[in-house]
This record gives structure tokens, sequence and C-alpha cells, in this order.
């Protein structure tokens, strides 16, 4: 056996040796379902549990209570395995985040145990609200994930796939400004907000079939007007635009806002927008590199990883923001059968089965040996640097 794969195996043995703990608290945060930026007990449990493994813990990073730094080690290389931990309003974890805190916490454990040997920084970052208001963004605007080497995250899925693909995601919210009026005495005195926003909706519309597959742009009528008989004199909308490339997304941004400038045009009413700058999330960069040494050791486990243009997801994460400041990986693990999606109750359910946890335990074996290979393999260091730099 090399020194490698014996590093791996202890690894392995590691997660095993608390496979009833990290089972334990993952069910504990399942039926505790909590929002995001107010995931108190969860993030209470998991600094508590990590300090108790040694861990040197930082609660409330970034200016966000519930967002968490633990680091056990020193120097580089930093291997990061990220936390999400926040649920559903409604449906509780239907994404299973209970899964993703606790396959990451257990895959730290494991490299901790390994560090000394390896030299290196091992950590785990704890960040909220990826469901509600993308926690991430925030945190990587502050400076959170600056001083990493790589970064991981395996989310539960109905699929086994080391390549993810996420779109970037801007908010714009529009208002139009008329004027009120008698809608049937006097409706010529009237400016009609509500049928701007229509207008601007119907533009939207047509612009769809004039842009890229991958690309989406939602929304909906958030006020509508206030009274059946007067004109409308104040009418707002909330709209989503997606992208798979950023430099993409910018080119949507100006076709979108030209569709609800016809609207003001088209009535008199006067626009105001606002893109949700601050919050948006950016194109998924994954690191091929270091995908593809995860894939191998999935596969070691008995999972058949799926190739990554077999079907692309059409989603957004905040994961994106981290992929363009370090290496970074979002695979996913099957839990679920094909035909049962995430962010339903079939799946919060599995969540918390036994497909769920060994979903769990899979996910922090591989990240333990991927983050071995990380610490131990210079060749490998220098491929997934060389790729993300030449990325830029």
């Amino acid at each position: 056996m090399s020194r490698l794969d014996d590093v791996k195996k202890r690894a392995i043995d590691e997660i095993e040796a608390r496979r009833d703990e990290l089972i334990e608290l993952s069910l504990r945060i399942h039926a505790n379902p909590e929002m995001g930026f107010r995931e108190a007990k969860a993030a209470g449990w998991l600094t508590d549990y990590l300090e108790a493994e040694g861990f040197a813990v930082e609660r409330g990073i970034c200016e966000i209570g519930t967002a968490f730094r633990a680091s056990s080690g020193s120097g580089r290389p930093r291997v990061a395995f990220l936390a999400e931990y926040d649920a559903l309003a409604g449906i509780g974890h239907g994404c299973g985040h209970n899964i993703i805190a606790m396959a990451s916490v257990g895959a730290a454990i494991a490299t901790k145990a390994i560090v000394p040997e390896a030299e290196g920084t091992a950590l785990v970052i704890g960040t909220p609200a990826e469901e509600s208001a993308g926690g991430k963004v925030f945190m990587a605007n502050r400076g959170a994930f600056d001083d990493l080497d790589v970064a991981m995250l395996v989310h539960p899925a109905n699929r086994d796939v080391a390549v993810t693909y996420a779109l970037a995601l801007l908010a714009l919210g529009v208002q139009y400004f008329g004027k009120a009026a008698h809608a049937a005495a006097r409706p010529d005195a009237g400016i009609n907000a509500l049928d701007a926003l229509v207008i601007g909706y119907s533009s939207v519309n047509a612009l769809r079939q004039h842009i890229r597959e991958s690309a989406r742009i939602h929304g909906i009528i958030t006020d509508g007007g206030q009274a059946v008989n007067v004109v409308p004199e104040h009418a707002a909308g909330t709209f989503l635009l997606r992208a798979e490339d950023d430099d993409y997304l910018e080119e949507l941004k100006e076709k979108v806002l030209a569709c609800f400038r016809a609207g003001a045009e088209a009535t008199g009413a006067r626009l105001e927008y606002r893109w949700g700058e601050e919050a948006r999330y950016r194109a998924m960069r994954s690191n091929r590199t270091l995908a593809e040494a995860y894939r191998r050791n999935m596969e070691a486990l008995g999972r058949q990883v799926q190739e990554e243009d077999s079907q692309r997801s059409m989603g957004s994460t905040d994961m994106g923001n981290v992929s363009v400041l370090v290496p970074a990986i979002h695979p996913t693990v099957a839990i679920a059968p094909p035909d049962v999606p995430i962010h339903t109750p079939e799946f919060r359910d599995i969540a918390a089965s036994e497909a769920g946890h060994r979903g769990l335990l899979d996910s922090a074996k591989a990240m333990a040996m991927t983050a071995a290979d990380v610490l131990l393999d210079a060749d490998l260091r220098r491929g997934i640097e060389e790729e993300f730099r030449g990325g830029e």
C-alpha cells in the first residue's frame, strides 16, 4: 500500500469511527429546520462539535451571526470544506443541507487527523442562508475565502456528478409611477402604471425566444394596483436573470432593461429600477482537475459518477462566488431516485433516511480522500492552480 493509500484509509477510518455521531447530528439539524441567517441551533451544534474535536472556532464571522470558521493545523495547503445548514420555508430540509453540513464536518475531522503528517490546514467554513439570500456572496465580499487553496462542498441530489454547472444570477426590481384617476369617469386623466408593467412583462416574454437556450428570465408582479375602478398609479415587479457565463448576463441586463423602458415610453409612467448587484451570484467555475481527483475517490467507494455533460443543472448557487476566488468544486451525491427532485417533501424525507446517511458518509469520505490528494500531491496542486489561473 502506498503512503497516499494509507493516508486515505486512515481518513476513511476516522469517519467510520464517528459514523453514529455524524448521523445523529445530521438528524438533529434535520428535525430543527431554520431559515437563512437564523440558523442559531445548527451553527451552535456544529461549532460546539468541532471545538470538542480540537478545532479553533471563530463564531459570527463576516458580521453574520450564524457564520463561522473552524480550523486545525497551520500553513499550506489550506483546504476548506463549506457547510450549509439553512432550510426551506414550508418544506424544511428539502434540499438536504443537514447532509451538506455533516459531510463537510466529517471530512474536516478526517483531514485534521492526517494534517500533522502532510502539513497544511483543514477548515470548515459555515455559510448561512444559501437558499434565501446567498450568504456566500456577502462572505466572499468580506474576505471569508481569500486565503484558501481549495474549497469543496458536496450537495445531495438524485445523481452522482463530479462537475456541476450553475448559472450566474442577478435580481431586478422595477417600479412604475403613474397617475391615479377614476377608471370609468375620467380614465383620460390617469397614467396607468400597471399597463406600463404589463408592456414590460410582455416584452420580456417576446425576448425569451431570442436568448441563449441556457439563459433564463423569470419574474412576478408584486403590485398591480389597489382598486379595480382606479387607474393604478403604482405597479411593481421582481425578476431574475440567469446566464451560463457572467459576460452574457451583462448582455441580458441591457436587453431586459430595454423591455421595461418600453413600458414607460408607451404609457408615460415613470420607471424606477434597481439591480441586486450586492447579492449577484457568479457562474460556477468547477475546477476540473480537482473534480477529477474527487471522481476517482468517489468511484473508489463504489459509486458510479456520471459524465459531466450528461445533464446540466439550470439552477444557481452562491458557491459560484467562491469558485471565482479559489479553485472549487460542488459535486452532487445521489441519495434519491432520478425522478425525485430536490426542494420537495419527498426529498426532505430521504435526507433523513438510510440513503441520506450513506450519501453523507460517502461524501465525507470522498472529500477527505480528495483533501489527502491535495495535501500530498504537489503535481496535483500545480495542476489545480494552473487551471484556475488559466480561467481568469
